[in-house]
């Protein structure tokens, strides 16, 4: 079979397709033939050398985590999945439910274990799950990171009623989920971006405002204007450092912002004081369980949300999908085909 598989010293020129031995499968595990992954931008900083690294890192990694398959073969004692079923890989493989552990949290795949970028992959029966018939091998695979995190910080971190006002920063697969998840639940949504393209293509998802941030950099004042001077009651703050001084000025006193991660870079940090004065609470959001996840698809199945795939790569293109991630120019996801 075929794999991706970058080496040191990383970055996008030492990423390349190798042969390797077909996998077989052990108890407890099953062989997956897979059909899609889509990318994070976990996954380009994991290319880069930028992601996970310590004294314990392997020269080569099998990047991605996200992926549709169907298995081909199990081992003994899998009771969970039979032969035939399309399954999606889970990001965590060890966290089935319950509250997050250090255990839990180290079994991520791509890194610290081998990812979803190979033609055959063996899991445990317990990191994959099945998955609802009326999407594509394309939008499956879109689901075990972006739309988890997105659902876990909207349902199970946040307390919020229909009616309360949620922001997505940008238009990424984090916050389209985001975004689609909060107007299926009946909340107000705002939703920004640098693009008026995309802001449109926003508004078409259910978006009930619309924020252009390299117009009005200062985005927390039309939020305030669009929530009668109150503030938001959820922030999905992707941003990082860049951005979460606005998001802490568009919060209400008591809200809740979800910290995804740190696209934006470097800017200024939080303040303690800022924080104290109005009451919000930060949250981290590192993906989510099993049981999460098999919740997340009931939704989905129920209210047949459907994910936004912007754009689709042969298995083996994986550079340029990369370089389209990085240039950042996609709505929703990207996703590569075997």
């Amino acid at each position: 079979m075929r794999a991706l598989e970058v080496i040191e010293p990383f970055g996008l020129d030492h990423l390349s397709v190798v042969e390797r031995p077909d996998p077989t499968p052990g108890h407890g595990e099953v062989l997956v033939r897979m059909r899609a992954v889509s990318l994070n931008y976990r996954d380009l900083l994991m290319v880069n050398g930028m992601y996970g690294r310590g004294a314990a890192t392997a020269a080569a990694i099998t990047p991605f985590s996200d992926g549709c398959g169907v298995v081909e073969a199990i081992g003994p004692g899998v009771t969970r999945v039979a032969v035939g079923d399309r399954v999606a890989t889970l990001f965590f493989q060890n966290w089935s439910s319950g509250r997050p552990t250090l255990e839990k949290l180290s079994s991520a795949l791509g890194f610290p274990i081998p990812g979803a970028g190979r033609e055959l992959a063996v899991f445990s029966q317990e990191g994959v799950s099945k998955v609802p018939e009326f999407l594509s091998d394309a939008e499956v695979s879109t689901l075990p990171c972006a739309a988890l995190t997105a659902w876990r910080a909207l349902f199970d971190d946040a307390r919020l009623e229909p009616g309360d006002t949620v922001v997505l920063q940008g238009t990424g697969g984090v916050s389209i989920f985001g975004l689609q998840f909060a107007h299926a639940a009946g909340y107000r949504t705002v939703i920004t971006s640098s693009s008026d393209h995309k802001l449109e293509r926003a508004r078409a998802l259910g978006a009930d405002h619309q924020v252009n941030y390299r117009n009005t950099p200062e985005w927390s004042r039309p939020v305030r204007e669009a929530t009668g001077g109150v503030g938001a009651d959820f922030i999905m703050e992707v941003g990082g450092a860049g951005t979460i001084q606005q998001s802490l000025r568009a919060v209400r006193i008591g809200g809740h912002i979800a910290i995804i991660g740190v696209v934006s870079g470097a800017g200024e940090g939080v303040q303690p004081a800022v924080l104290v004065g109005n009451s919000a609470r930060l949250v981290g959001v590192s993906v989510g369980s099993r049981e999460m996840f098999e919740a997340m698809c009931r939704a989905m199945e129920l209210h047949r949300i459907k994910p936004v795939v912007d754009r689709v790569f042969p298995w083996t293109e994986a550079r340029a999908a990369l370089e389209a991630m990085r240039a950042g120019e996609h709505f929703g996801k990207i996703v590569l085909q075997f």
